[in-house]
């Protein structure tokens, strides 16, 4: 492909990422304020996440007011490109704008061997932004070739409060609420419990199960399936709509080499990371000083968004207190992404007594966190109380939450304290 047709194909990109940015609905992320100060710095900027979670013009407000070259490899007209054809696409960036410092390189792990231009062009003194969809191809490249000389984040969907900003919901964020505000906040988190936070999935809510049923499938499809070059397609899809199914639970390997008969352990464990690298799903360890117990306990699985799990996963009684498990959870991952140093677990006794997640920084345990669907303090189940005070007392952490659906108090139990909030204003509160 010659330089000129390349230059064609981006004049189209550039004209429909424009068309997207310039749209009333587009609003800023909350770590834009964050990222906006690394642009200055010569090191290279990562951008990673789900498909259609927002990189894209994430990436361009960044870039906001700068000149800049965009390439999206995600383009079915650039397919078949190699790394040795890159320079060309250097060439027709010139030729589209002239001279430029930045360069953006959208969805780049398409391209095999990337790793080298970018690397290049680091060399030559261009600012340069990457975006992709898979965790590993990404990290394993950036550690190879790129050792310390980038930095970079994670993208989630929207959260709760990126949803209400997109909603034209005011939001204040202060200690007490009205009845009013209350209600209304609480209709607010139904829905982004039912819609979730995809950008485009909120455009037409009457389109939502489709727009995320084919958004699914186009994962599993390009960045799984595709990629890996998956023999057993079927197998592959049936255990991705297995951990979709089983959110907030407890998964094995074990249990899924029986459930597909699949030849061994290591066979589940290879095909579960492929569904975890386009950040699908996201498993949790046991907290255990023991690591070989971490590395032998079941995992609890995590969808990527409630709406994705809504629009593919079947309805069941006890989806709701899961649902709100997993929205706690994707909140303190996406927490984790500004907090390296943040550890995320869930503790499991031998008597069964479960804490669903422990915040870990460096050797101290930092919080844990009990999450309940219940409204009135007579609803909640002894054994959360149970738990969360036997963990305290091993774990050595004081700092005890319950998240509810919509109970709020400080309650001392065995001369410990713990603090209920609601859903919503924990998520407010973030």
């Amino acid at each position: 492909m010659d330089a000129k047709t390349i230059q064609a194909i981006l004049n189209d990109q550039r004209e429909d990422i424009q068309r997207i940015y310039n749209e009333k609905t587009i609003i800023e992320r909350e770590a834009l304020n964050t990222w906006k100060k690394t642009m200055e710095s010569n090191l290279i900027k990562v951008v990673t996440g789900v498909r259609r979670s927002g990189k894209s013009v994430f990436s361009f407000q960044l870039l906001n007011k700068r000149t800049f070259a965009y390439i999206n490899f995600d383009d079915e007209r650039l397919i078949g490109l190699k790394a040795s054809d890159l320079n060309t696409v250097l060439e027709a960036c010139y030729q589209q704008l002239g001279e430029f410092t930045y360069i953006f390189l959208d969805e780049i792990q398409n391209i095999e061997g990337w790793e080298l231009f970018v690397n290049r062009l680091h060399r030559q003194g261009f600012n340069v932004l990457i975006t992709g969809s898979n965790a590993k191809l990404l990290s394993k490249e950036l550690a190879t070739h790129l050792t310390g000389r980038y930095f970079s984040m994670e993208l989630f969907p929207f959260s709760f409060t990126e949803f209400l900003t997109y909603e034209q919901f005011p939001i204040t964020k202060k200690e007490t609420y009205s009845t009013r505000e209350k209600s209304l906040l609480i209709k607010k988190l139904q829905e982004y419990m039912r819609y979730g936070g995809f950008p485009e999935a909120l455009k037409k809510k009457d389109l939502t199960k489709n727009y995320l049923t084919t958004l699914y499938s186009t994962i599993l499809t390009k960045d799984v399936i595709s990629r890996y070059k998956i023999q057993y397609v079927t197998t592959l899809r049936e255990i991705s709509n297995y951990l979709l199914a089983n959110f907030s639970k407890y998964i094995t390997y074990n249990s899924i080499k029986k459930n597909f008969n699949l030849k061994s352990s290591h066979t589940s464990k290879k095909y579960v990371s492929y569904l975890q690298e386009p950040y699908l799903f996201f498993l949790l360890d046991k907290f255990s000083f023991k690591y070989k117990e971490v590395i032998a306990s079941a995992k609890k699985v995590y969808s990527i968004d409630p709406g994705m799990i809504n629009a593919i996963s079947f309805e069941t009684s006890d989806n709701f207190g899961r649902l709100l498990e997993n929205v706690v959870a994707i909140e303190l991952l996406r927490k984790k992404t500004t907090n390296p140093m943040m550890e995320l677990y869930y503790w499991k006794d031998y008597q069964q007594r479960e804490v669903d997640f422990i915040l870990k920084q460096g050797p101290k345990i930092q919080q844990l966190i009990q999450v309940t669907a219940a409204s009135e303090p007579l609803t909640i189940d002894k054994r959360e109380y149970t738990a969360l005070l036997k963990a305290s007392e091993e774990l050595r952490c004081k700092n005890l939450l319950m998240i509810t659906w919509d109970y709020e108090a400080t309650e001392t139990r065995d001369g410990k304290e713990i603090q209920f909030i609601p859903l919503w204003k924990w998520l407010l509160s973030q």
